[in-house]
């Protein structure tokens, strides 16, 4: 009996379907061909973005702001007198801008920063440059609010008249308080008025005085004739309403209005020359003093050097004292040291 070979099946029955090894790749079954993967697609290459585009933009921008301060409104939250007022620090944003310029080294960086501070020189340069007196000085005066809880009248009067005055108008001068500043300033200054919560004292003869209402609620506000060396003039010596900022913005409106009482008292004054001192609570840039400032000239502008910062004493950052003249000459104008005051002293040297 021949005996049988065992022959693997042809055949192989695999996922039910049969799988023959020796049958071409095409004739394989298709549910068990696999498909190639297919090509990685690369990501989008990202946008360039010109170097130093931020600072450059930041730096137009503020330039643009200098430029076109008055285009803010003042509706609503006043941003335009808060705008004005801080609007010299505006300075403080060259130095990282060129700073960034430097690192991106971009050129349109640097140039955009470059117009910024020639705007900036523009509209602030002279006031560092200051002015030679066309005249010889015949009076000076100090302004000072000295703060109703300073703790040491005394001696704030006393650093007062180290600037040899002939005319001192103080505000915040409470009826405690009062016969301290008497005591100092009476022996030097010998014709003095004091109504509420402001006073003057003059070397020179005080021929009228008078409370100025320019708001009914307060008492903040004088006006007296002071017979100069070459003439009379009048002296205002002004409190204004405080501004905050908060919440509601820029809250000036009370101040406002007292200025645009002031305004009319000055427009309806006699004498051709006055001389206006006191805490206006606003910069000689805000627009809330416009009517104020296109009647009277600033000392601080005219002759001054620096922006002659006044609050808060220990570290001024905006000019809120000031001395407003019309029909006299500013010879020098100076911000005088600290003294217990909450403010800066400030004072200047006219011909009247």
């Amino acid at each position: 009996m021949r005996q049988q070979r065992d022959e693997p099946y042809p055949d192989t029955f695999i996922g039910g379907g049969f799988h023959d090894p020796s049958a071409p790749a095409q004739l394989q079954d298709p549910l068990l061909t696999l498909a190639p993967a297919p090509a990685p697609v690369p990501p989008p290459a990202p946008a360039h973005r010109p170097r130093g585009l931020v600072p450059a933009i930041a730096a137009v921008l503020c330039a643009l702001l200098l430029v076109g301060h008055a285009l803010v409104p003042n509706t609503g939250w006043n941003m335009g007198s808060l705008l004005e007022t801080l609007l010299p620090w505006t300075a403080l944003a060259i130095p990282p801008l060129l700073v960034a310029a430097l690192i991106r080294r971009s050129i349109p960086a640097a140039l955009a920063t470059l117009l910024l501070a020639a705007t900036w020189a523009a509209m602030f340069g002279s006031q560092f440059v200051g002015s030679a007196p066309g005249a010889r000085p015949n009076l000076t005066v100090v302004t000072h609010n000295v703060d109703a809880a300073n703790p040491d009248p005394a001696s704030t009067a006393r650093d007062l008249l180290a600037a040899h005055p002939d005319v001192v108008a103080l505000e915040e001068v409470t009826d405690k308080a009062f016969p301290s500043y008497r005591r100092v300033l009476d022996p030097s200054l010998r014709y003095s008025f004091h109504t509420g919560t402001v006073a003057v004292w003059s070397r020179h003869p005080i021929t009228a005085s008078e409370r100025v209402v320019l708001d009914p609620g307060w008492n903040r506000s004088l006006r007296v004739e002071i017979q100069g060396p070459d003439g009379p003039f009048a002296v205002y010596v002004v409190h204004l309403a405080s501004v905050r900022v908060g919440p509601g913005g820029f809250t000036a409106g009370r101040r406002d209005q007292a200025v645009a009482a002031l305004d009319s008292r000055i427009d309806h004054e006699p004498l051709k020359k006055v001389v206006l001192m006191g805490d206006l609570n606003g910069s000689t840039a805000d627009r809330g003093l416009a009517p104020l400032v296109s009647r009277l000239s600033s000392v601080q502008n005219a002759a001054g050097a620096g922006f002659g910062f006044t609050w808060p004493s220990a570290l001024p950052f905006v000019r809120i004292d000031q001395i407003l003249t019309r029909g006299v000459i500013t010879t020098d104008a100076w911000s005088l040291p600290a003294t217990t005051s909450d403010h800066r002293p400030i004072a200047a040297g006219l011909r009247v």
